[in-house]
């Protein structure tokens, strides 16, 4: 006998999983199941800790690159699927448009010129955020990004920025490994945390997203 196949990704399913500290995957754009994850060490980013290199705050002042939010969500959950490895199935991808819908799930976008550059997608609930997936088609637009979103979820009132993994990229911006059950203890203080994520103006320019 053959186990029973798993339930569909619903948005209240995706809503119940992250308040369970897990996060569906799949193996590839191709295939049709997801699967969750509960890693042992968990990749969260400190919001008011974000390391921000010389040279990246100086592109960040200089630049006429334009930040917006939730203005093309669609575009940037194509973006960060268009690679040649991608966790992100159709299924997947539906789930996360119809989170969108519901104000659970955001994008925050990176223009330049009326193009879009790069960008980062998420989930919302109560004071966590939960970073999906980045991209970026310009370098160093999806660390512009990363900062930008950082500095409006701080200034919103949010007290976690999960990052599921940590990767090297996100390593050299700040981000670090705690160990599961801490960031469970984490996200249980958040989720009760009354935190918008449109409840502040997102400054247009990425210079105004820098501290100091």
């Amino acid at each position: 006998m053959f186990p029973p196949p798993p339930p569909p990704l619903t948005p209240d399913l995706l809503l119940r999983g992250y308040m369970a500290g897990i996060f569906p995957m799949a193996e590839g754009r191709a295939d049709d199941e997801v699967f969750w994850v509960d890693p042992r060490q968990r990749g969260v980013l400190p919001l008011d800790g974000v390391h921000v290199s010389r040279k990246l705050a100086r592109l960040m002042r200089r630049t006429n690159w334009r930040v917006t939010l939730d203005q093309d969500f669609i575009g940037v959950v194509e973006g960060c699927a268009d690679r040649d490895e991608t966790w992100i199935n159709d299924q997947i991808f539906e789930a996360y448009a119809d989170l969108h819908d519901m104000g659970h799930a955001h994008a925050l976008e990176l223009w330049d010129e009326g193009q879009l550059i790069g960008g980062v997608y998420g989930v919302a609930i109560g004071g966590a955020f939960f970073g999906e997936s980045m991209f970026s088609r310009a370098p160093s637009a999806s660390k512009v990004a990363l900062v930008a979103l950082s500095a409006h979820l701080r200034s919103c009132g949010f007290a976690l920025f999960d990052t599921q993994f940590v990767t090297p990229h996100l390593a050299s911006m700040g981000a670090m490994e705690i160990p599961r059950e801490t960031y469970r203890a984490r996200l249980r203080d958040a989720l009760l945390v009354e935190a918008d994520i449109t409840g502040q103006t997102l400054a247009a320019h990425p210079g105004d997203h820098l501290q100091g």
